[in-house]
Formats: structure tokens, C-alpha cells, sequence
């Protein structure tokens, strides 16, 4: 039997679950953080290998950030600074999963582009991180990439170049280390180099180390057995720079031999600190991994973002090292970010 209610008590008893339903509302939204992207928002980061500090640190900004923002963010790798194929099937296994963004560095200036022709398709966006693509290739190929987050390498060239000029009074013989052959950072750090030194410093030797310490090592032992009154080594990461340091330590030259490196990673920074590198140009991969996860943020809140960040970059030597390492992963000084402070 169905009670009867009367209209004054019908009418007394949904204003009391109108009352119950705010409550429940006030309660959830209180529960949700301020800037919380929609539930939906997941993001892919893509990076070349972990056996690099450098990558591993983008790959703890971002999911560091991600929990601060309540995002899940996934992050992959190949297993090798030079494993194309293995980054490709990474994003290629990714594209097929629910993901609304993708962060992806690339191994070269193309090889991402045709695993992340079906993710531009589908509409999500796509940051390019750190190292570039060639333009037109991505042109030709129809991908839609969102924005660029990574530092100025050419910057960071000549503020190496420049610091090299001053460590050997603009004069002496020096050898460099390259990156992967075709790799855009590379290429942009080695031609500011070159050009920042040209006239006063002899380039006498150059071999590709393929940002591998091991590589770099023994690359090193041999540029000193045939150039035995080098003056310096400029290596294009801190990875290869390490290496070339240990070589000239064991020949007992580390006073003779000045090391200028790209990248900041905390051994570097150490090694600096205790005068076996003699500088590196730090970039913060670290902030680029948060910057990365901050523009999928923003871009799932509608928001837009700008085509191209450039993240922060600074010479570091013995008179910093300290403060680099007492701040490190994050930058020691203010920079502009579009996202707010990482």
C-alpha cells in the first residue's frame, strides 16, 4: 500500500532533497582541484631512451606534473639514443590507445613522422619535444604539429664556442664529438660552435660518439693518441663529454685538457664542481617534461597555445656549479614560461 502523502508534506520534501542534492554537489566540486583538466585527459610522452639521465629527467618532470595536475601520463622510450625503430613502435602502439595528447621526441629529423600520421588524423595533438623535425618533410607528409617545446641549440653552440675561446685565451687545437648524424640538435650545436671558433681555434678532429659515454670514451683515447698537444674537446652532450673527461684523466692530462659539454645532467654538474668537466651549457629537460604536460593541460581546458616555447638554457662552470646542483633538476634562475612557473 502506497503511503498518501499530503501537498504540504509532498511540498516539504523536495525542498529537502533539493537541499540533499546541493550538499552532495557543494561536496564534489570542493573535491575537485581548481584547474582540474576534464577526466578524459590522458597524455603519451615519447622519448628516445632511459639510459640517458637527460631523458629520464623529462620523463620525471612530466610525471611529476601530471600528478600535481591529477593527469595520468604515460611515458615510453626506445632502448638506444639511435633506436628509431623501437621509438616508432612505441608511438604506433600508443596511437591505437586512448590517448588525448602526445609529447614525442624524435631519434632524427624524420622518423616519427609516419607512426604519427594516424594520431594527427585523429585530431590530437601533437607537441614535438626537444629535438625538431624537418619542416617540410612534415609538410609533405600532412602532420599536424601543435607546438615546439626545447631549447635554443644554436644558443647553446655559441654560448659553448664562446666559453671555449675564453678557457683557451682564443687560440689552440680542440676536437669535437658529435651526436647521431642527422639529429637537428646536434647539427645546430656543432655549426655554432664551429662558427663562434672559427679563426681562432683549429678543429684538428671530429667523430660521431652518437651521445654514448662508451663511444666517446674510446673516440677520445684515440683523438689523444694522434693529437697528443690538444687543447680542448667540445662534446655536443654531457653523456660524450663525461666520456672525453675520463679519457684525458687517464692519460693524466686533465690539466692540459679543457671538456665543454651541452646538456647539464647531475654528474656533470658534480664533475664540474670537482674540476674534471671544465663547463656544460645546462638545459632543463626536467621543465620541458612539466612544460610538456601543462600545454596538453591547457590544450584540453580549449585553451591555445603558443606554436613555439623556448625553454631556458645556462652556462654553468665552477662559479655556479653549486647553485645548478642545489636547484637541480629545476632551473636556479627565472626564465619565461608560457604555462606559469613549472
Amino acid at each position: 500500500m502506497v503511503p498518501h502523502i499530503t501537498p504540504p508534506r509532498r511540498r516539504a520534501l523536495g525542498k529537502q532533497l533539493l537541499a540533499a542534492a546541493a550538499i552532495s554537489a557543494a561536496a564534489l566540486c570542493a573535491a575537485l582541484p581548481a584547474h582540474a583538466a576534464p577526466a578524459k585527459t590522458r597524455v603519451a610522452i615519447i622519448v628516445r631512451d632511459f639510459g640517458n639521465p637527460y631523458w629520464r629527467a623529462l620523463r620525471d618532470g612530466a610525471v611529476a606534473e601530471g600528478k600535481k595536475l591529477h593527469i595520468p601520463v604515460s611515458v615510453q622510450a626506445g632502448s638506444t639514443e639511435t633506436d628509431s625503430i623501437g621509438e616508432n613502435a612505441k608511438i604506433s602502439t600508443m596511437a591505437n590507445e586512448n590517448f588525448t595528447c602526445f609529447g614525442v621526441v624524435p631519434v632524427n629529423a624524420t622518423n616519427i613522422i609516419t607512426p604519427l600520421i594516424p594520431v594527427s588524423n585523429k585530431h590530437i595533438p601533437i607537441i614535438n619535444l626537444d629535438s625538431g623535425l624537418d619542416p617540410a618533410a612534415v609538410k609533405a607528409a600532412g602532420l599536424h604539429i601543435t607546438s615546439f617545446i626545447g631549447s635554443d641549440n644554436t644558443n647553446a653552440g655559441q654560448i659553448a664556442g664562446t666559453y671555449m675561446l675564453k678557457l683557451l685565451h682564443d687560440k689552440g687545437d680542440i676536437a669535437m664529438l658529435q651526436g647521431i648524424p642527422g639529429e637537428e640538435n646536434g647539427i645546430n650545436r656543432d655549426n655554432a660552435f664551429r662558427a663562434t671558433t672559427k679563426g681562432k681555434l683549429t678543429v684538428v678532429q671530429s667523430e660521431a660518439a652518437d651521445y654514448e659515454r662508451s663511444r666517446a670514451l674510446t673516440d677520445a683515447e684515440a683523438m689523444l693518441r694522434v693529437h697528443p698537444d690538444l687543447n680542448g674537446i667540445f662534446a655536443a652532450n654531457d653523456e660524450m663529454g663525461l666520456g672525453a673527461a675520463q679519457a684525458i684523466a687517464n692519460a693524466g692530462k686533465s690539466k692540459q685538457i679543457k671538456v665543454v659539454s651541452i646538456d647539464g645532467v647531475k654528474e656533470a654538474l658534480e664533475s664540474i664542481k670537482s674540476g674534471k668537466l671544465s663547463g656544460t651549457v645546462s638545459q632543463y629537460p626536467y621543465a620541458e617534461g612539466e612544460m610538456a604536460v601543462q600545454a596538453c593541460h591547457q590544450l584540453a581546458m580549449g585553451k591555445t597555445i603558443p606554436a613555439h616555447v623556448t625553454a631556458p638554457i645556462k652556462l654553468i662552470t665552477p662559479a655556479n656549479a653549486a647553485a645548478a646542483l642545489k636547484s637541480f633538476p629545476r632551473p636556479f634562475f627565472a626564465f619565461n614560461d608560457p604555462f606559469g612557473a613549472p
